[in-house]
This record gives structure tokens, sequence and C-alpha cells, in this order.
């Protein structure tokens, strides 16, 4: 079979689309309690189509003109934004009642994953004309998700329900150049996930099994988890993988790495267990050395630039300290001396869970300064706080927590005179490091 130009027999598999959780007292909510001194790229995403976000496609480079496909694919995506509920849910109908081999691959309970594929291939489809973007984020999918087990010959059917359901929601906009336009967007799509997953076959497997060997509770919410994988795991400081549970078959939730990666091979994690958060409370309430998770590959750009000796401020709210821990570790393994500031965000003292490990890395090394900050709105609180201090502008800057806070964290770095190129943060579906 052969279809939308995509052969059964171009890769061996491939993924398919899914899924992704200082004491200063500013101002305000929050004032200033303490003072801990220091001793001495991805700017924002694509503005996004009705409903459907750009699921961490960043900016930049896109044609001036856009082609005759894309003035197709977005008008086809205008009429059919108001209406995304039900052209997901009869996107999956299409897809479950022509294939109904393929809903195995799928959670049981599909309110997590409900638009996840469909928002991808919207998104993706959207910036058709912005390859070399395009093609690193596609490249990044297909490899990140092999760990589902799809098929290079799964894509056909994904494509045959993607058409069917905008040719039934777009009757405005639909006809044979809007599929037509649609077919090759698709079929450029796919290919490039194929591609990048058989290559990556050849080099490292589609997951890991990690056997848990620690689980600390730090509060009744929080646990930091430590895990033995089933062979070498690479991946940088600043990094998050997928994870998945026996508890909870098919469903991945991102946590960042909560350090650098060390010679024993083991990986840490910080997890907040949240309302209604399967994967979470599972972790922190259900999860004991012995258990084994499954990890997917490690993704993300929140990494140390070590050919620049630029300093860093860094914001990290809530368990989004994690990846922030691990390049504070990376930057002083590589025995740099840049300075750090990092203001570590909470809602109270008690969920200062690491503030004791993290003014003791201090303790060690003039470089870095740690500024706990505890104040009710992480969102718009923690960037305020660090924007009473600096100036920044010489600095790369790092941003990790909740969604919200990331949002307003980028915004207040810009206007405290931080380059957009120079905020690395990951925009992720989920909050990583606290999502459900």
């Amino acid at each position: 079979m052969r279809i939308f130009g995509i052969s059964p027999q171009a890769a061996p598999s491939a993924g398919m689309l899914r899924s992704p959780e200082p004491r200063i007292r500013s101002r305000g909510a929050c004032k200033p309690t303490e003072m801990l001194e220091a001793r001495h790229r991805m700017d924002a995403p694509p503005t996004r189509s009705a409903r459907w976000g750009t699921d961490g496609i960043p900016s930049g480079g896109g044609a001036t003109e856009p082609s005759p496909d894309a003035v197709l694919i977005r008008k086809t995506l205008a009429e059919v934004g108001p209406v995304a509920d039900k052209v997901t849910s009869y996107f999956y109908a299409l897809l479950f009642t022509g294939h109904p081999e393929l809903r195995s691959m799928f959670p049981v309970a599909m309110d997590v994953q409900r638009e996840r594929l469909l928002k991808a291939l919207l998104t993706a489809a959207e910036h058709i004309d912005n390859p070399q973007v395009l093609a690193p984020y596609l490249s990044r999918l297909g490899t990140g998700h092999r760990k589902y087990g799809t098929m290079a010959g799964h894509y056909p059917a994904v494509g045959e329900a993607l058409i069917g359901a905008l040719a039934r929601f777009a009757e405005g906009t639909w006809g044979p150049e809007a599929e037509a336009a649609w077919v090759r967007a698709y079929t450029a799509i796919s290919q490039i996930m194929i591609d990048a997953a058989a290559a990556d076959e050849q080099k490292a497997p589609a997951s890991w099994q990690a056997e848990v060997v620690s689980h600390e509770l730090r509060t009744p919410d929080i646990a930091v988890l430590t895990v033995r994988p089933d062979q070498p795991y690479p991946f940088l400081a600043g990094q998050y993988t997928t994870l998945e549970t026996p508890w909870w078959p098919r469903v991945w939730r991102h946590y960042s790495f909560a350090s650098a990666p060390r010679s024993d091979g083991l990986l840490s994690f910080h997890v907040k267990a949240v309302p209604a958060g399967w994967v979470s409370n599972a972790l922190v309430r259900h999860a004991r050395p012995g258990d084994v998770l499954r990890l997917g590959p490690p993704a993300g750009s929140m990494v140390v630039d070590h050919t620049t000796d630029n300093g860093m401020l860094c914001l990290g709210g809530g368990t989004g300290i994690a990846p922030i821990k691990a390049l504070i570790e990376d930057v002083a393994g590589h025995g740099e001396r840049r300075p750090m500031e990092v203001f570590f965000g909470a809602r109270s003292d008690g969920d200062l869970y690491d503030k004791d490990t993290l003014l003791g890395m201090q303790r060690s090394h003039p470089w870095l300064s740690v500024r706990p900050v505890v104040c009710d709105g992480l969102a718009g609180q923690l960037p305020q706080a660090a924007g009473e201090h600096g100036p920044w502008n010489s600095y790369d800057a790092f941003v990790s927590g909740p969604p919200g806070m990331i949002r307003s964290g980028v915004d207040a770095l810009k206007q405290i005179g931080i380059p957009g190129d120079r905020i690395r943060y990951d925009s992720v579906e989920e909050p990583v490091g606290v999502s459900g």
C-alpha cells in the first residue's frame, strides 16, 4: 500500500505524534526579608492558530511570501479552528474505525491524549514554509516518539483520518486544491519523521527501562526519585525526558533531569503530585525501590553554552528548580567561574524543598548566588523579584517551571533588556517537571 507518497517500507519504525508536569518577599505580595548576595534560544513560539498551539515549534526564519500551499492550509486552519473539538473527535473516530488495531497504542482514557496527535499535525502543516525550523522539530518528534512502537506503515492511516476530518469540517475552503496542498504537506511532514526515526534506530533504543533505586519524600506532595537505566542514557544538563509508569501504561509525562550526567549513570527527578495527576501521583505515592519505569529519549534546549563565559540568570519555579540544579552542577563540572544568579520560587516556605541543597552549593561555589522567593503567584512575582536586581543585560537567562511562569518570565526578561535569543526555556504542552 502506498498512500500520500509514503511507503510502509520507508523505515522500520517511527513514532506517532503525542505528548509530554529564593527567601525574598518582593514589593507587593513579596517583600524582602532575606537577601543572599553573590560571592563572587529559543525565542517565543509563533502565533497560535485558533485553539491549536505550536507544541514547541520555535519561531524565526520563515519564508517572506507564503507558498500557495501554505495559503490554502492556513485558510483551512482558520475555518476549522472554532470547531476544534468536533474535528478532533471526528479524526479519532475515523482513525479507530478504519484501523482498530491502532487503538491499543493510545491510553485507555483519551482525555489527556485527545488533541495532541492532531494538534501536532496541524501546527506542523501551518509552518510548512519554514523548513529550517520545521525539519528539526519534526526530526525530534520522529526520534522522540519511537517509544510508542509506531511503524512507518501507520502513517498512511493517520493521513487518511486527517484528510477526512478536514474535508468534513472545512466545507467553505475545502476542494481539490486544498486537499492536494494538505496531502503534499502531510507527505513532507511524515517523511521527515520516518527518516529521522530510521536514522535514530541505528544508534539508540526506542526507550530505556529504569529501576527505581531510591524514593525520598521531601514534602507530602514532592518526591525525589533516583533511577538506574538498563543501558547508558546520554543527555545534557538542563534537558528533560518523558516517563511512563507501570500503573498507567501508554501515559507519558515530561520530567527534567535534576542533575548533570553522573559517573554512576544514575538519573534523578523531582516530582510534585498534582490534583488528578495520574503519573505524578503514582510516582510520589506509589513508586518504591525496585519498581521499573520506562524512559523516552532526552529532549530540550535549555542547556549551557560552554563556548561563552556569559553570566547566567536562572528562574526556577516549584520543581522547575530541578534542571536549574543540573545546570549548576554542569558549570561546576566544567571548572567555570562565570557568575550564576538563581531565583528559586515557591508558594510557601515548605515548598522550598531543595533550599538547603542549593544554599550548600552556594557555599561551595563563590560564583553562585541563590535567592529563595516565597510568593503566591509565581507567574508574575518570581520574574518581578529577579527584575529588582541586576542589571542582567549581559547575562544568558534560563527559565523553568509552570507554563504561566515561563511565559511571564520570558516577557519580563525581555523587558529588562535580555535579548530573546539569549533566553532559554523549553516550551512543552505540560510544565516540565510538574506535569500530571
